[in-house]
């Protein structure tokens, strides 16, 4: 959540979501991880022709109101990508997917700001959504001697 590391993330991720080929009209997932990150790049596109708008995914409904999972800007119809800080199982990427699917939504892929290589990307692959992420655990951490 540092103003630096939100202006990285949000260039970086939207670059990611570029190269992939997906065309979003928002970005979101799970809260608490996936809200920078989503928020983040919803910022990098506020100037350019095609903005990309951020929505999250509550872990349990509003008991009142709505009773919405989902809240910001998502709906039914909207192109997702489901973005995630940390991918280590996949299942909150994987929870917010299916949440987005049952509302309506089309899941363009799955970001990730870290995959820690721990099985994660596999599980959402079987599920059968392409995995991108700016970097692996191993990148960010020293060598081992």
């Amino acid at each position: 959540m540092h103003a630096e590391g939100l202006s990285l993330i949000g260039d970086l991720g939207l670059a990611a979501i570029r190269a992939a080929g997906w065309a979003p009209r928002v970005v979101g997932g799970l809260t608490l991880g996936a809200d920078p990150v989503a928020y983040a790049i919803a910022r990098a596109t506020a100037n350019t022709p095609t903005p990309i708008h951020a929505f999250t995914v509550r872990k349990t409904a509003k008991t009142h109101g709505a009773g919405q999972r989902i809240e910001g800007c998502f709906e039914p119809g909207d192109p997702v990508v489901v973005v995630e800080d940390v991918v280590t199982t996949g299942a909150s990427a994987l929870e917010a997917a299916t949440v987005v699917r049952e509302a309506g939504g089309t899941v363009c892929g799955v970001l990730a700001v870290v995959d820690r290589d721990e099985g994660g990307r596999q599980s959402l692959e079987r599920e059968g959504y392409q995995v991108r992420a700016l970097c692996l655990l191993r990148e960010l951490l020293p060598a081992a001697d």
